[in-house]
């Protein structure tokens, strides 16, 4: 008898395991708290890489996209996709995207002899929708990108109308996220 109920047990201890197992596999199992976002503008284009830890735990790349949600060739259109491992999720960046366009914003931080500068932007970005895993996405992040580079000089000043010499862009945000 003991043997039998020591079996028992296990089965369901082993089918407890699987269902559980079952439900965070099919996504049924809703997952919401704090989410952070880390990447990396350094590569070129208008695409980067991207990291979210957090309730999400997943990394792809950021692609600019149309209102519909479709990848764009247009830098600061608005809207970014995030084409992730497990799924994608689409948000609406048109606060952000319009302070990164803004050509009279003056740099963060300057220096003219050394002919450095940065720019940094903060603003909130709203989650749209999300595809596979987050499907059902809702929530929203507070952005900073960071900008910082380096001008050559010419005749003892900044040229500012020649391409930098080293250059480096980062994206880090804080959120909070609810799906599944």
């Amino acid at each position: 008898m003991a043997r039998f109920m020591k079996a028992v047990a296990g089965l369901l201890v082993l089918t407890g395991g699987l269902s559980l197992g079952a439900a965070t596999a099919s996504g049924a199992t809703p997952v919401s708290g704090p989410a952070q976002l880390w990447g990396n503008l350094s590569g070129g284009g208008a695409g980067f890489k991207a990291v979210f830890t957090g309730a999400i735990g997943d990394s792809g790349v950021s692609l600019p996209a149309t209102a519909q949600g479709k990848p764009s060739k247009k830098q600061n259109t608005g809207y970014r996709l995030f084409v992730l491992k497990k799924g994608t999720i689409f948000f609406n960046t048109k606060q952000i995207d319009a302070a990164q366009n803004n050509n009279n914003t003056p740099p963060t931080t300057e220096n003219s002899t050394t002919c450095s500068f940065t720019f940094v932007t903060t603003d909130p970005v709203a989650i749209i929708s999300g595809t596979k895993a987050y499907v059902g996405i809702t929530g929203s992040f507070n952005v900073t990108i960071s900008f910082a580079a380096v001008l050559p000089m010419k005749n003892g000043k900044c040229n500012m109308n020649a391409n930098p010499t080293a250059t480096i862009g980062s994206v880090a945000a804080n959120g909070t996220v609810s799906y599944g």
